[in-house]
């Protein structure tokens, strides 16, 4: 999608209301808005606002004691942050997935995270990453502080030509006829939420740096 003397504001609200679609890398005119934005404090203070909405939200919830409640994670941008490797790139929009470059923490996830394994609700992360970077990712999380989790769900060869949101609602379908209930979902991308079998709340963290469908 191509842009002309965009309001860089205005084409972020956009995007993070799904309302601007398809448009792959930032725009060249907003690479300075993008910058600034991520590295200064409303990022920062846009991704607590959604992770506490989650927390309350989990303090709300009733469900069974018996293992099957789950939260899906989104990885890149959602729990580790490639924005290092974005802003020494330009904001080059290349998917983190297929790069996989060393993610650090995000503290707000990381709180929703240790909140829920506290209540007992099993953490999923459901990655567009291959699964030949599994060993690369159990060590980045592990070294970002998530230790423990009930499943580690990567792409298959089988599933490549998949759209991340049908490849996601595919594996979210499988969880549920498994006998799992999605009780939170949370992700950077519309692609980590819609579809089906999305979950009984759908949380989006801000990204402006990149679009995956």
């Amino acid at each position: 999608m191509q842009f002309s003397r965009v309001n860089c504001a205005s084409w972020h609200l956009g995007i993070e209301a799904n309302n601007i679609f398809e448009w792959w890398t930032t725009p060249k005119e907003c690479k300075e808005y993008v910058k600034n934005y991520m590295l200064g404090y409303q990022y920062r203070s846009d991704s607590k606002a959604v992770i506490s909405e989650a927390i309350n939200y989990v303090g709300t919830l009733h469900f069974p004691k018996d293992g099957r409640s789950i939260w899906v994670f989104d990885i890149d941008e959602t729990v580790l942050s490639n924005l290092r490797y974005f802003t020494d790139k330009d904001l080059s929009g290349l998917d983190p997935a297929l790069s996989t470059p060393e993610g650090e923490v995000m503290p707000e996830s990381q709180r929703l995270y240790k909140k829920l394994l506290s209540v007992g609700i099993k953490v999923v992360f459901l990655s567009g990453r291959k699964e030949n970077k599994r060993d690369a990712t159990v060590s980045n999380l592990k070294k970002a502080g998530y230790h423990s989790w009930d499943m580690l769900i990567l792409k298959s060869d089988e599933l490549a030509n998949k759209t991340a949101q049908e490849y996601k609602s595919t594996m979210r379908e499988n969880l549920e006829k498994e006998g799992y209930s999605i009780v939170g979902n949370i992700g950077d991308q519309w692609s980590d939420l819609l579809g089906h079998n999305g979950g009984r709340r759908l949380f989006k963290l801000p990204n402006p740096m990149y679009y995956i469908p």
